[in-house]
């Protein structure tokens, strides 16, 4: 393929980055250049601002509301989002559950959900991992018993991210307890203020509050809610999962990362020479950019089949383990730039309001948080030891 941009991807560039300049609330941008957390409503106003443009799903087919884009124009426009610190779009709506609901969900869903997922009525989030089914996810053990018309759900979800904020939950249950692992899963799309639903936070490393537990005590969930086939749920569970891997590669994010970097090590040290003069430190970077540079290339191939209709494959996989690669490699670095000052890290920095002197320099004050965060991002979505297997089945036959 023609990776050249072309005079009118320059254009569509130039579009995007106009828009964003125009429209991007400053209170959202002021918290995140400051590295601070944002609440909801920051994440739901900068969505509807997308949604107003007709730009919140750029891969959905353009008669659900997507943009008809082509793979260089989502790449381009994920690229600006990430270069202007804009907050990424919730994935649980847009980019996991509504595409298995246009593919297969019924008519009434489709008629119901999307539209409430373009304006940011419904926020989503994910129920797949179980305390003890995690890489091996075919494992879990939530089930749904059939009453009547609807599901009794009872178990409990973990790492489930912003379920404290969710409205719905779509949910991987155990529907024929009988059946082999895989064969007994069905997909349910569930109402999160239901009774008999309770989340439970979870506090990481960093002092951040991302993921929680949720517990099913015999909730009732309208049999109506079943996404396509009963027992069928792990068909449609891999086909999100293709989905979830291929946005996990975060491209644009880590080429802003490695950016910020390059600026901090250009500061002059403690010792007046900068760390970017120490040509161990720039082999070190120049070894990240080559590998994001690989890393973007696989991305637009991705990009190109699925503007085709093709679903994500196994090169989902790829960009999950090498996207977290980089990632990680790249907070390592910001670590080393940082130097000392990523030592008094203080958590309640990241909070709204925090108005104390910060220690050292305040590009100082992401380091050490991010690093801790990030050491996350080769687990979720399937370990990378899993995509590892998934790579030697499905494209070296093994």
């Amino acid at each position: 393929m023609n990776l050249d941009f072309s005079a009118a991807d320059l254009a569509f560039r130039a579009e995007v980055r106009a828009f964003i300049g125009d429209h991007y609330p400053p209170e959202i941008e002021r918290k995140m250049k400051a590295s601070q957390r944002l609440d909801r409503e920051d994440y739901l106003t900068w969505q509807r601002i997308l949604n107003d443009k007709g730009w919140l799903a750029p891969s959905w087919p353009a008669e659900y509301g997507g943009t008809g884009w082509t793979a260089v124009q989502k790449h381009i426009f994920e690229e600006e989002l990430a270069f202007a610190e804009a907050p990424r779009v919730i994935p649980f709506g847009v980019t996991m559950v509504g595409p298995v609901v246009i593919a297969f969900g019924s008519d009434a869903q489709k008629s119901r959900y999307l539209p409430r997922i373009l304006t940011s009525e419904d926020w989503w989030c994910q129920g797949y991992s179980e305390p003890g089914s995690g890489s091996d996810l075919a494992s879990l053990r939530t089930k749904a018993v059939r009453d009547g018309d609807h599901y009794i759900v009872n178990g409990s979800k973990t790492w489930t991210t912003m379920a404290h904020w969710a409205d719905m939950i779509f949910c991987l249950v155990r529907t024929d307890p009988k059946a082999k692992n895989q064969e007994g899963i069905s997909f349910l799309l569930m109402d999160m203020k239901g009774p008999g639903i309770t989340v439970q936070p979870i506090v990481t490393i960093e002092g951040g509050h991302e993921v929680n537990t949720v517990f099913f005590e015999d909730v009732r969930v309208p049999a109506e809610n079943l996404v396509g086939e009963e027992n069928k749920g792990w068909t449609y569970a891999k086909f999100l999962l293709g989905h979830e891997r291929a946005g996990i590669a975060a491209v644009g994010q880590s080429k802003r990362q490695i950016e910020k970097v390059k600026d901090i090590a250009r500061a002059e040290q403690s010792g007046g020479r900068p760390l970017i003069e120490d040509g161990r430190f720039r082999d070190k970077v120049s070894n990240v950019e080559i590998r994001l540079m690989a890393l973007e290339y696989t991305e637009l191939r991705s990009l190109a089949a699925e503007s085709k209709g093709q679903a994500p494959g196994p090169e989902a996989s790829l960009l999950k383990i090498k996207g977290t690669e980089v990632q990680q490699a790249i907070t390592e670095l910001a670590i080393e730039a940082v130097g000392y000052y990523a030592n008094p890290y203080i958590p309640e920095a990241f909070q709204d309001g925090w108005n104390e002197a910060p220690v050292g320099p305040d590009y100082a004050a992401a380091a050490a948080p991010r690093y801790f965060n990030w050491r996350k991002s080769s687990i979720y979505g399937g370990s990378n030891e899993i995509q590892k297997n998934i790579i030697a089945k499905m494209v070296l036959g093994l």
